[in-house]
């Protein structure tokens, strides 16, 4: 049975390269060094030539890393690479938690090590190459740093109470377990801004002017209450722009990127924020976070029927059951569903998208959002022309061209 189990994760780890890196190659066929017709007016002959030279760095990158991801992984399967692993863990204290908690941490530093090479290429060549990195060695090793400790703290912390939780109650744990996930989601969701985006960005509150009584004046409009308007730093790491919503009920707030108040006019910004009220006000928020809630509820489930079983462990090298070795192993057998479901994630999401454009055009923003939207897309040199079953497998959000034909 562990040897069939075997088999069925080596053959998920393979098909799902290579459908990934068939998908990417139809990307590509989607390419011309000629401006196609339908973009022009958003893209010029040069910003275009850019857009493509940025793809094809992007694309030759991809496959790189990818492949590299892949044949690590590769090799720890054929190796008994995890049971490596799990034998220096077990050197190091017999405790099945603190086992846990070094097992993943040594499968965390290997790789930040392995991988660093590529994030710096990523950030210090190819984004400064194309005039999008801001960042200098200083901000992206303090980076690192934050992000080790973040996930120390939170994943490490979400690992040691749930393998208590499973100790105690056995194969039953899943539900308490999805009680506790559920908490954390929701508090995560009404704090993230406050807790965790500081270690990272600096946020200010928008000042007044012009720009805040445009966007407050809107918010009376659409009948919503904002009184959190925060600009962040976003031009410290990068030129690129953004701006979302975060938070729930009297916690909720708008985050301008300093780069979008830079890149577009005040009515454009409105527009855009106009799009973001209408995810809340059409109750995207709170389904698309039901939905996370619903998803994790099915995968600790799913998990509990599997987790005391030691072919899990015996799949991955271990001879004896554990809980942490079978979380690998489910991980890797469980992605085809929660890629399934992503699918279907992304089908809502992308007509959740145009809902958002069509509450924005209800207020007669629809030129200012598509002039908005054309800026943004330019200036990060978007792909534009994706190939559809790209869009249909990756994409949350529907192409530029689709958005715009929508909102004349």
């Amino acid at each position: 049975m562990a040897q069939t189990i075997f088999y069925i994760i080596f053959l998920i780890v393979v098909l799902d390269f290579v459908f990934e890196q068939w998908l990417d190659y139809l990307n590509t066929t989607h390419w011309s060094k000629a401006l196609p017709e339908e973009l022009k007016g958003i893209y010029d002959e040069d910003a275009y030539a850019k857009s493509q030279a940025y793809k094809k760095a992007n694309r030759k990158f991809g496959m790189i890393t990818s492949s590299f991801s892949f044949i690590i992984l590769i090799l720890m399967l054929l190796f008994d690479g995890f049971a490596l692993l799990n034998n220096w863990a077990e050197m190091v204290t017999s405790h099945y938690i603190l086992q846990a908690l070094f097992f993943f941490a040594i499968i965390g530093i290997a790789s930040d090590i392995l991988t660093t090479p590529f994030d710096i290429y990523d950030t210090f060549v190819i984004e400064e190459k194309f005039g999008f990195n801001k960042s200098t060695p200083k901000i992206f090793v303090a980076d690192k740093i934050k992000g080790w400790l973040v996930a120390a703290i939170l994943g490490g912390g979400i690992l040691a109470l749930i393998m208590w939780i499973w100790n105690i109650t056995g194969n039953n744990f899943w539900w308490i377990a999805w009680s506790v996930v559920t908490f954390l989601s929701v508090f995560m969701s009404m704090f993230y801004s406050q807790l965790i985006v500081p270690l990272f960005n600096k946020q200010t509150p928008l000042p007044e002017g012009e720009l805040k009584t445009a966007i407050i004046d809107f918010a009376k409009e659409a009948g919503f209450s904002l009184k959190n308007i925060y600009v962040i730093d976003g031009s410290k790491r990068s030129t690129k722009a953004n701006a979302y919503f975060t938070g729930l009920g009297p916690k909720k707030r708008i985050v301008l990127y300093d780069t979008l108040i830079d890149d577009l006019e005040t009515q454009e910004i409105v527009a855009v924020l106009a799009h973001e009220i209408g995810h809340y006000k059409k109750k995207h928020t709170t389904t698309g976070l039901l939905a996370g809630i619903v998803q994790s509820g099915i995968m600790l489930y799913v998990f509990s029927l599997m987790v005391s079983s030691p072919y899990l462990s015996q799949a991955l090298g271990v001879e004896q059951l554990k809980f942490y070795i079978g979380l690998i192993a489910f991980a890797i057998l469980y992605s085809p569903l929660s890629f399934i479901m992503g699918i279907g994630m992304n089908i809502i999401s992308r007509k959740n998208e145009y809902q958002a454009d069509a509450f924005a055009a209800g207020f007669g923003l629809s030129d200012k959002l598509s002039s908005a939207l054309k800026k943004l897309s330019v200036k990060s040199l978007s792909n534009l022309t994706p190939h559809p079953a790209y869009v249909f497998f990756h994409y949350s959000h529907p192409t530029l061209l689709q958005r715009l034909r929508r909102l004349i």
